[in-house]
């Protein structure tokens, strides 16, 4: 399955460090995988063009630089190895999650809360995910 891809490449002053630490922070929420130091990547899709178009936005206001590409995957030693990197910390989310939904005094609000962040990130529609979805459902917290 060919998957289009984002890539944002940028550079930002080294001083005040508040500025990196905020990009880096905004980058792990968007679920962005590093392929180097400054350039990250993230399966396209309107949402994410949206967010990386933002992201590069506030770069700019920090008076960075950012350059957003779109790509394809042309060559790679192991062509799935990318997006595993995506779909692996989102499975072990989702399975945390429905551990916790096993627990006797769970919170259904906060396993909901994190269901919603997780899936947010789910960029290849897991089926662990769905399954999660169904028994947040049927335990009456989504």
């Amino acid at each position: 399955m060919a998957t289009h891809w984002l890539l944002l490449v940028y550079r930002i002053p080294r001083e005040p460090t508040a500025g990196r630490v905020f990009v880096w922070r905004k980058l792990k929420q968007l679920g962005a995988i590093a392929l180097q130091d400054a350039v990250w990547v993230l399966p396209q899709t309107p949402r994410t063009q949206e967010q990386f178009q933002w992201l590069a936005a506030e770069i700019t206001e920090l008076k960075g630089e950012a350059v957003l590409w779109q790509a394809d995957q042309l060559y790679a030693t192991d062509s799935e190895a990318l997006r595993r990197q995506f779909i692996e910390p989102i499975e072990i989310e989702y399975r945390e999650i429905l551990s916790d939904l096993k627990k006797k005094n769970r919170d259904l609000a906060a396993l909901s809360k994190r269901y919603q962040e997780t899936a947010a990130r789910d960029f290849f529609a897991s089926e662990l995910g769905r399954q999660t979805r169904d028994k947040l459902l049927v335990a009456g917290g989504g």
